[in-house]
């Protein structure tokens, strides 16, 4: 656990471990209030964040601790003109930890490898595991004990959230659907591990291009954009053509079971991967699960720091 790089190289006893965590720093946040005094996280940013500066900001002054706010773009690791790993060494005799949000996740591999001290994927093209903890808590507060239960994923299938939500059931025992459109399906190499994973856990997962499949009795129905943040503006149409039957509406929330709870990792476009009915609707939990980054990633500061 030195590091967090992706949830297919954390064992479920970790993932529970930061799970248990996170609700004791929720349930009595002034006990932690300076645990992590004098320590310096440096949160380097390649893509633009709202969830992801202000929920590990906010954390680490929670905690005690300090946060640096680090733009690539204007930086000479983001113009090329010194390389990660000469930046990663430098940052290592400076900063307590590493939180990066980058286009590649190569690079993030490539700091974690040179590094000596923590690093965290606050998110990459392959992996998110920071929203995914924040996920696995949310549906934790909402309704119990997770394995056993089913989450249905509808949308893009290629992409890194639903990458690291698959990896995520299928450690802690739950069951994953996703439900995407052919072309947009999960990476076979992904869909392979995870399979592995499920045996592992006693869990299900089930690939379909069929949205009433993925859904029909699910307690979780998740969903996410539609347009990513490296989508091409002339290609957005085309893509609202191919997802609009994943689109989760009142009639695919009933076929869900009655209690199913609705989640976003947000941002969300009402009309687009869900309606308004729906997102805005009693069965929506999106701010909840929001908020929960901030105390998810609260304790894998905490877990990775050593403190806790």
């Amino acid at each position: 656990m030195k590091h967090l790089i992706s949830l297919k190289d954390w064992p479920a006893e970790a993932i529970f471990e930061v799970l248990d965590l996170a609700v004791k720093v929720k349930a009595a946040p002034a006990q932690y209030a300076d645990v992590l005094k004098q320590k310096t996280l440096l949160m380097i940013f390649e893509k633009p964040s709202l969830r992801t500066r202000i929920s590990f900001e906010a954390g680490m002054t929670q905690l005690g601790g300090h946060a640096i706010y680090y733009d690539m773009s204007t930086s000479p690791m983001g113009g090329g003109k010194e390389t990660i790993e000469d930046s990663i060494k430098v940052i290592s005799r400076m900063c307590d930890m590493v939180m990066a949000r980058l286009f590649h996740h190569k690079d993030i591999l490539e700091m974690a490898e040179h590094a000596t001290i923590p690093i965290i994927n606050a998110l990459t093209d392959n992996s998110h595991p920071c929203q995914i903890l924040a996920d696995l808590l949310t549906i934790q507060e909402k309704k119990g004990d997770l394995k056993g239960l089913t989450l249905a994923y509808l949308g893009d299938g290629y992409n890194n959230v639903t990458h690291s939500l698959m990896y995520g059931c299928t450690k802690v025992g739950m069951n994953i659907r996703v439900g995407s459109p052919e072309a947009h399906m999960p990476a076979v190499e992904i869909t392979e591990q995870c399979a592995e994973f499920a045996k592992e856990s006693g869990s299900g997962m089930l690939i379909t291009d069929s949205a009433a499949e993925a859904v029909q009795g699910a307690d979780v129905v998740y969903t996410d954009s539609w347009m990513s943040y490296h989508i091409p503006k002339e290609e957005e149409a085309v893509r609202v053509e191919v997802f609009k039957p994943y689109q989760v509406n009142a009639a695919l929330m009933a076929l869900a079971a009655d209690d199913a709870i609705f989640m976003n990792c947000l941002p969300a476009a009402r009309g687009a991967e869900q309606t308004a009915e729906v997102i805005d609707g009693p069965q929506s939990v999106v701010f909840d699960e929001a908020e929960n980054r901030l105390h998810a990633q609260k304790a894998v500061l905490l877990k990775l720091s050593g403190v806790a």
